[in-house]
């Protein structure tokens, strides 16, 4: 079966369509999923709730762009609505603003290492780190998606990189005293 036969099948509510959807993207879901959630269990709920929401919304599918980036937009607001709800975000005066340059040697550190680090961020630092960094939203975007002024963006951005930017060195430190 087609992904055009399987959309229009997953339309008319057709159940073994909506499973076959299912295996087919859930595991590149799942990863977005993991980014934006603080542990594998709460990932897990967010997919469960991403894909109620595509299955309710699937209608609104019009087969212009690409299926997959426009799962991907459902995934993550479905994600984020949870946060948006939860007033994670803080209001921070632009001024008090830092960049932050975080340098990644990958031969010291894991990806496995890294996503951990960066689901152990504080959610209002997580959300606005992946959506800027790993997904290339700008910082007005995030600010429509996440209900916040473009300075709290950029202030959760310079903090996220700062709280990685420590736990990675502080992470090289152990690792080199070790090997001592």
């Amino acid at each position: 079966m087609s992904l055009n036969q399987l959309i229009e099948n997953c339309k008319i509510n057709d159940t073994k369509a909506q499973g076959e959807l299912y295996k087919l993207f859930s595991s590149k879901l799942f990863s977005v999923c993991l980014k934006y959630s603080k542990n594998y269990a709460e990932a897990e709920d967010n997919l469960q709730d991403a894909f109620l929401t595509i299955f309710n919304k699937i209608g609104q599918y019009k087969n212009k762009g690409s299926f997959e980036g426009w799962l991907k937009r459902i995934t993550i607001n479905t994600v984020l609505q949870r946060y948006r709800t939860e007033k994670v975000f803080d209001i921070i005066n632009e001024n008090s603003i830092e960049d932050v340059v975080l340098e990644i040697d990958e031969d010291e550190i894991s990806i496995d290492y890294l996503l951990q680090i960066i689901q152990e961020l504080p959610d209002r630092y997580r959300m606005v780190f992946n959506l800027y960094v790993l997904d290339g939203y700008s910082h007005k975007e995030i600010a429509d998606m996440l209900n916040i002024n473009v300075g709290t963006s950029k202030s959760n951005l310079a903090r996220a990189r700062q709280t990685l930017k420590q736990t990675i060195e502080s992470y090289k430190t152990a690792k080199s005293t070790q090997s001592l």
